[in-house]
């Protein structure tokens, strides 16, 4: 007698508990809260995440492993303006509710999707995580590597110790949310990025989802306190013409002027090689664009020495220079209590 070998699917199932995120609805079907999505799920089936499961009429949701486990500069998720210089635990389940073609985490984030998208759960408490990031000198832990809406349950877990032991929690995230997921993480969550991938909604259709909802998510955040930065990673032929560039600015300066905006460089990944990796000029253009609008916190990405000066934070007041950074070191650290040395103007951020 043979048995047959355990899909991912079926593995997945095991680690999983009821979810809070989610309304019954009649003939067993359920509705889920957890992203933009707002999935009706029938009895037996899967919501487009393919990670939260409608079983006999209760949603179960991800619980109790991770997916991938990282130390890193906090500047690398990106944060400029949250404990500059200190290291972020980051965790990632598996799953996600958009499918990028240039995804860079897409060995986590598209498993279920994809049979070359292989990353085994790995069981761990959320004690055992806090611990370990303790030990390891973290400051911060940062829901990453997939989607953490859709994973939300857990992360709070995970937060609920982080926080009792002084740790910052944080999301980096697609941004497609709802007005409940936003609220039940709320109490538990500090910092907050969202990826804002392009300002064309033909675009967010594409990679599986609405502009409009991460749109509304933007604004909701910085209304609801979160520390907010936002990243747009340029692509050529995608999302990098002026005039779409401009629209994201002047968007986030109506938002608020104070939100960081980090405009970083594609390279080729997944399933997207056709186009040419994004130029260092595309993303000084972007810069000044932003800062043509008023925004008072512009960082252009990944391509450290080549930015001319827009790694650094200087004081949108008199111009000091408060934050020198190369890549992901910080070089010197000048803002105190939150504020410029030179003329005591309020620099926004999370700075102890």
């Amino acid at each position: 007698m043979t048995t047959e070998t355990p899909t991912l699917k079926d593995i997945l199932e095991t680690y999983t508990r009821e979810g809070e995120l989610y309304q019954r609805l009649e003939n067993g079907r359920l509705r889920c809260f957890a992203c933009g999505h707002r999935c009706v799920i029938f009895d037996g089936l899967d919501g487009i995440c393919r990670v939260r499961f409608n079983r006999g009429g209760r949603l179960l949701v991800p619980h109790g492993y991770v997916g991938a486990l990282q130390l890193d500069p906090v500047e690398k998720k990106p944060f400029f303006h949250a404990l500059p210089g200190s290291l972020a635990m980051s965790f990632g389940m598996l799953g996600c509710d958009f499918h990028c073609a240039y995804c860079q985490n897409w060995v986590t984030s598209q498993t279920l999707r994809d049979p070359n998208a292989i990353a085994p759960p790995r069981r761990l408490t959320p004690e055992q995580f806090v611990r370990l990031s303790l030990e390891h000198g973290a400051r911060i832990v940062t829901s990453t590597y997939n989607e953490p809406l859709i994973t939300s349950e857990w992360a709070v877990e995970i937060f609920k110790i982080a926080r009792a032991e002084g740790l910052k929690t944080s999301y980096v995230s697609n941004g497609n949310g709802t007005p409940e997921v936003l609220e039940y993480i709320k109490p538990w969550v500090d910092l907050y990025k969202v990826d804002l991938k392009s300002f064309q909604d033909r675009n967010y259709r594409k990679l599986g989802g609405l502009l409009n909802n991460v749109l509304d998510t933007i604004q909701r955040l910085y209304a609801m306190g979160f520390w907010l930065e936002i990243v747009t990673l340029v692509i050529p032929g995608f999302n990098d013409s002026g005039e779409e560039l401009r629209d994201i600015a002047d968007f986030l300066v109506k938002v608020s002027p104070d939100i960081p905006w980090h405009i970083t460089a594609f390279h080729q990944d997944y399933k997207m090689t056709d186009p040419d990796n994004t130029p260092v000029g595309s993303l000084l253009r972007a810069a000044e664009i932003g800062k043509r609008a008023g925004l008072h916190f512009i960082y252009a990405g990944n391509l450290p020495g080549r930015v001319q000066n827009w790694e650094n934070t200087y004081c949108p007041g008199c111009g000091e220079l408060l934050i020198e950074r190369s890549g992901y070191r910080i070089r010197a650290m000048r803002v105190k209590d939150g504020a410029c040395p030179k003329c005591s103007r309020r620099i926004p951020g999370v700075w102890n």
